[in-house]
């Protein structure tokens, strides 16, 4: 088993398009801006985040149709430099919430909102110390 990816049901996609490829950097597979569907892929790695207009499940999975509340999820994201990382997403618009701060022995983390809600972490992993 492989993980190919987390997808996100979003209501406002434009506007969770751009986090993702503009504030983040992640690369868009096929650049569909306006949706429904795009995946997004780090720069290394193979499993991504994609996106799916809410509107689209909900023909087949009728529940979720309503509007969405509360934190739905957590995407994790791994970076070389977080206080670098975080320098550069906060010049592109990204507002973080928590961070960067030591959340172990062997990490820092970040915490921002895309525009839904949903919660990113950037993660910065460490040597362990002795």
């Amino acid at each position: 088993m492989e993980l190919a990816q987390v997808r996100l049901l979003v209501s406002d996609f434009p506007a969770c398009y751009r986090f993702y490829a503009e504030v983040l950097g992640l690369k868009p597979q096929s650049g569909a801006t306006e949706g429904p569907y795009e995946k997004f892929s780090p720069a290394t790695g193979s499993a991504g985040i994609a996106l799916q207009d809410r509107s689209m499940m909900a023909e087949v999975r009728n529940e979720l149709g309503g509007t969405a509340t509360g934190h739905r999820s957590l995407v994790v994201l791994r970076v070389d430099d977080l206080d670098t990382y975080c320098e550069q997403i906060a010049a592109r618009g990204a507002e973080l919430v928590h961070g960067p701060a030591p959340m172990t022995d062997r990490m820092r983390v970040a915490h921002l909102k895309d525009p839904e809600g949903n919660v990113v972490e950037l993660q910065e992993w460490l040597l362990l110390r002795n």
